[in-house]
């Protein structure tokens, strides 16, 4: 998880391990280094919170794209100051840019289940989510799979989506919206990672990766 803080308030978010050191998540879960903390549960199951050494937020994010229906690239490597424990895997990355309406792929992550409950945060879950419109060669969007109000909420921000065989990162959780006003359960949006893979290499050969 990547938790961020300022004056007033706090935040939870996923990431995704890319490298024993590198955490990749949405640009709006981090803030600066010393508010910015990774949060774990080692291999012996101790909870630990991680101190960062580098923050790279994408060039193309805009913090109040929704508002101003502006396009944004809504993704952050944090890189750790430590090396992460071995029983976390880093993912690969996968190559495809493309989907096609309905298919189907898998969103993990660790946010709410219940909109506006922090408490039903915390735990890993997974979800199949299906490819809805319109199409994009940046963006994702999807929804339940049948009509099924699942999707991401609040904490699942820098959630993975996983390919069709499951084992690559194709995309990262940006947004969810629900019915009515609602903020989880209806729409999901994510950042396809193929075409952002220049901005990744760059950043990790900068940090020496």
């Amino acid at each position: 998880m990547v938790l961020a803080r300022s004056n007033t308030t706090a935040s939870f978010c996923t990431g995704t391990v890319l490298t024993r050191t590198i955490v990749l998540t949405a640009a709006h879960c981090v803030a600066d280094r010393a508010t910015t903390r990774v949060f774990i549960k080692d291999d012996a199951g101790q909870q630990r919170l991680l101190e960062i050494s580098n923050i790279a937020v994408h060039p193309g994010y805009e913090k109040d794209a929704a508002r101003l229906r502006r396009k944004s690239i809504d993704l952050a490597l944090v890189q750790l100051q430590l090396p992460l424990p071995s029983m976390l895997i880093p993912l690969p990355v996968s190559q495809s840019s493309t989907a096609g309406m309905g298919d189907q792929f898998v969103v993990a992550g660790f946010g709410m289940t219940q909109e506006n409950q922090p408490k039903t945060g915390g735990t890993l879950r997974k979800t199949a989510l299906q490819v809805r419109a319109p199409l994009s060669n940046v963006l994702l969007w999807l929804e339940g799979v049948g009509g099924a109000q699942d999707g991401a909420c609040t904490g699942d921000s820098g959630a993975p989506v996983l390919d069709a065989s499951g084992t690559q990162l194709l995309a990262v959780v940006a947004f969810a919206a629900g019915r009515a006003g609602h903020a989880c359960g209806q729409l999901t949006q994510a950042i396809l990672i193929a075409p952002q893979r220049a901005w990744i290499d760059q950043i990790l050969q900068r940090w020496g990766q």
